[in-house]
């Protein structure tokens, strides 16, 4: 998956972009004696009023935005009607700084709009809006409407109906059912006013100033204060983003397991980057919770320890190498062999045809030895320029770092960007016709993507075949609040085409020699529940070790209040049918505001 970071900065260069849909396009002006917001935001997801002019629609200012590309502020009815499907508030996108203040009566003329944030093409939900608009404040210093209370009682168990098939699985015709689905119940409050109390952070507080709670605390709850993403029918609906009206400065710092004790109060909104939000007036005081990075056990003498860790397009520029070389030496106690992914060449994103990483390995490895680890050894394959995907100009790449002390790497020559390698078959035991090479590269499924990189190692005397991969991202994959349900996930196709690619490699490797070593891991970029995971393991060639863990601790990411799998170590029958496997998420980035990655390292302890 790409970065956080990345992925939201590639968003934010289009975030004025805006795209709005009219489904009826009125040229009367409605009026103000027959028109409240109620009326105006109607009891599905766009307005019946859309394209229409409104006239002295009245309400009370509940919050006020003027910063970013969408200035404006949050307007909400007094009298509210009786039907629960109907909001009370809306925003008013005034594209420029608002010249009214929270508790100002007001009117305002102006049209409707439906605005989808991220464009049409995002699969999005849109925001009713009241656009180009003259604004008359009638008074100052109103008491704003109550907050309504966001809890576990209100908030559906049930995430969203299914799509209307009719509409391409839009749920945006659909009569919102509030009181049944949480998306509804969501969506019936937006432009409101809204609190929570007592909230737990489920997601860290990132570089965009925001941070995910839950209303839910019991809700798939992990034993560090999180919240797993466990099944694609099994959606964490007690999940809320948390923004801020007020000054950055004053946005707390939290990790996962903090709590926002007292009230957090302000407008619902909706945004590209979550789905609902609420935009904070108010903001509880951090209660921090403790949390601290984990540490995995040192492997015995007669163990294998093997891992994988995303270390986040690391390149010379980057400052994280002595973190990075901590974490490795300190967290998780110097494996044995470490599949690194995202090592860039050695001047990053610069894009002058460089592929080459021995400068960012050898400062890694410089910092290792440094922080007291062993003097690593290291083997990787340069791609072909700008050919594999990530951040352009970095040349991303999976390395086998290795301790020689401990482990061996048989060097077979024959290995390069665009030659695929094969297996043979030596004195009856499975043999890589290059080591290192790589697999299938002129395969479609890998175009614009990392290729894997196999390898063959000698620990104690055994043969251990290992393959590291980085499977093509999530992105374009519609959002889990997106008017599509159940949403699309567009960027399946291409992982599934690489995960076949990958079991039908291990299997050439199994037919050659039944009992070979088998060890597939990486930054799989998709659940161990998912298809992808189901096609690597395939007819049992393969089988994902982290479900060894139990359900609560499956998990290596954290993305929008979800922890989640997306680093995976897969194990051949030989190595699971060992009564020595261990498994290990070493949760040291995922879950805190400061990480070095957003990725948490995975470790495999077996004896060959």
């Amino acid at each position: 998956m790409p970065s956080k970071r990345t992925a939201r900065i590639g968003a934010l260069t289009v975030a004025a972009v805006c795209s709005t849909i009219s489904a009826v396009v009125l040229t009367t002006p409605a009026h103000a004696d027959t028109v409240h917001i109620h009326d105006i935001q109607g009891t599905t997801r766009t307005s019946p009023l859309a394209g229409a002019k409104v006239t002295d629609v009245a309400g009370i200012v509940t919050g006020v935005r003027t910063y970013g590309s969408s200035k404006g502020f949050w307007l909400q009815d007094s009298a509210p009607d009786a039907d629960p499907a109907t909001s009370e508030g809306v925003f008013v996108f005034t594209s420029s700084a608002p010249k009214v203040a929270v508790g100002d009566s007001v009117t305002v003329t102006g049209t409707i709009s439906e605005y989808v944030p991220g464009g049409a093409t995002s699969g999005n939900q849109s925001v009713t809006e009241i656009t180009k608009p003259t604004v008359t404040v009638v008074s100052s210093g109103n008491a704003v409407p109550a907050a309504t209370v966001v809890d576990a009682r209100s908030v559906p168990n049930d995430y969203a109906p299914a799509g209307d098939t009719a509409a391409s699985g839009s749920v945006n015709g659909l009569t919102l059912e509030p009181a049944k689905y949480a998306l509804d119940y969501y969506e019936s409050l937006e432009g409101m006013n809204v609190q929570i109390a007592d909230a737990r952070v489920v997601t860290a507080t990132d570089p965009y100033t925001e941070l995910w709670v839950t209303v839910k605390p019991r809700e798939h709850a992990t034993h560090r204060g999180g919240t797993v993403y466990g099944s694609y029918t099994s959606q964490n609906t007690g999940r809320i983003q948390i923004q801020s009206l007020g000054a950055t400065a004053d946005f707390p710092t939290a990790n996962v397991g903090d709590k926002l004790t007292g009230t957090t109060a302000g407008p619902l909104d909706y945004n590209q980057f979550g789905g609902y939000t609420l935009v904070a007036n108010q903001l509880g005081t951090l209660e921090k919770g403790g949390l601290e990075r984990e540490t995995t056990r040192k492997q015995s003498r007669g163990e294998l320890a093997v891992a994988t860790y995303n270390v986040e397009n690391l390149d010379p520029g980057d400052a994280t190498f002595d973190a990075h070389a901590s974490a490795i030496v300190n967290n998780l106690k110097s494996p044995d062999i470490v599949s690194l992914e995202e090592i860039q060449d050695n001047n990053g994103a610069t894009d002058d045809g460089t592929v080459s990483a021995d400068q960012t390995m050898r400062k890694l490895i410089d910092a290792i030895v440094a922080a007291g680890g062993p003097a690593y050894d290291w083997r990787s394959i340069d791609p072909v320029n700008d050919q594999d995907g990530g951040e352009p100009g970095g040349n991303i790449r999976q390395v086998f770092l290795f301790n020689p002390e401990r482990v061996s790497f048989t060097d077979r020559a024959g290995g390069d960007s665009t030659t695929a390698v094969g297996v043979t078959k030596v004195h009856g035991k499975a043999q890589l016709t290059a080591s290192p090479g790589r697999v299938d590269p002129a395969d479609t499924a890998w175009k614009s993507s990392r290729k894997p990189l196999a390898g063959e190692f000698v620990f104690r005397g055994q043969t251990v075949f290992v393959i590291a991969n980085h499977l093509n991202s999530k992105g374009g994959d519609q959002g889990l609040t997106s008017q599509y349900q159940p949403p699309a996930r567009s960027s399946e196709v291409q992982r599934h085409a690489q995960a076949t690619a990958v079991n039908a490699f291990v299997d050439e490797i199994l037919k050659s020699q039944k009992n070979a070593d088998v060890i597939t891991l990486g930054d799989i970029n998709d659940f161990e529940f998912s298809d992808t995971a189901k096609i690597l393991e395939g007819d049992g060639e393969l089988w994902s070790a982290i479900k060894s863990l139990p359900k609560s601790e499956r998990y290596t990411y954290d993305y929008q209040g979800n922890s989640q799998v997306l680093d995976q170590i897969l194990v051949s029958p030989s190595i699971r049918r060992g009564c020595d496997l261990e498994y290990d998420s070493v949760h040291i980035n995922s879950e805190f505001a400061d990480q070095i990655s957003d990725h948490d390292p995975q470790v495999l302890r077996f004896r060959p």
